[in-house]
């Protein structure tokens, strides 16, 4: 059996995932994100630290990492339906043999991504939780339970402002949904998984939860002096 395209995929996967989007969008207004606020560079830290800083530019920055982290999970696990369709041309150069290699290879690329995502080899092997990572590969496969996951998400949030709660949520939801859909057991054991991971990275959030001590975001009234330092 050859294995290269399990090997090829998982170290797109995961090359894709280490890209430090959250560091490098920090970096870029003058912060180092692991020195400031709870020292994660994924998209909350820096939506907080920046917003706090430099306003509605801040926030703004800060959802830019979100996107940007949703889409190496969304390329590693999409890439391999796209080499099959644009590149491949017959049985005897294709990356893949079959739909049900496909979903493989996508689910060892997402996995990758989001294992380089919090285990960076670019930031000494430090980084994010993998949520806006998993997201983005798993609505590549199962868009309709990350819908579901969405409104969980959003719904926790704007009831409690408590963007951990709602990402722990959502990675029930997600693979919750997906076992109800009926999905392959494959996808819905490795989404099980990565909802597993998350909800593990977010440890320390759920004991501050617990003690009642996690940070809120607090919808603030932006003054003429932030809306002129963020250009609005």
């Amino acid at each position: 059996m050859d294995y290269s395209p399990y090997i090829v995929a998982a170290a797109v996967g995961y090359f894709l995932g280490s890209v430090p989007n959250g560091y490098l969008v920090a970096r870029a207004h003058g912060v180092d994100i692991f020195k400031v606020g709870s020292g994660n560079p994924g998209a909350t830290n820096v939506k907080r630290v920046l917003g706090e800083r430099f306003g509605e530019k801040g926030r703004r920055a800060g959802n830019l990492v979100f996107v940007l982290d949703a889409v190496k999970g969304a390329l590693a696990a999409g890439w391999v339906l796209l080499y099959h369709r644009f590149v491949a041309v017959d049985g005897s150069t294709d990356l893949v043999s079959s739909p049900e290699n496909n979903l493989r290879l996508a689910l060892i690329g997402v996995v990758a991504a989001v294992l380089g995502h919090s285990f960076s080899i670019f930031t000494k092997f430090k980084g994010g939780k993998g949520v806006a990572t998993a997201a983005g590969g798993l609505v590549v496969m199962i868009p309709v339970p990350c819908l579901i996951g969405t409104a969980v998400w959003v719904i926790s949030y704007y009831v409690t402002r408590y963007v951990s709660l709602g990402s722990i949520l959502a990675a029930i939801a997600v693979p919750a949904a997906g076992w109800f859909q009926g999905n392959p057991l494959t996808l819905n054991i490795v989404a099980t998984a990565l909802g597993s991971f998350v909800i593990f990275r977010h440890r320390e959030n759920i004991r501050r939860l617990l003690n009642g001590t996690e940070n809120r975001f607090v919808k603030k009234t932006i003054g003429p002096d932030e809306k002129e330092k963020s250009g609005a």
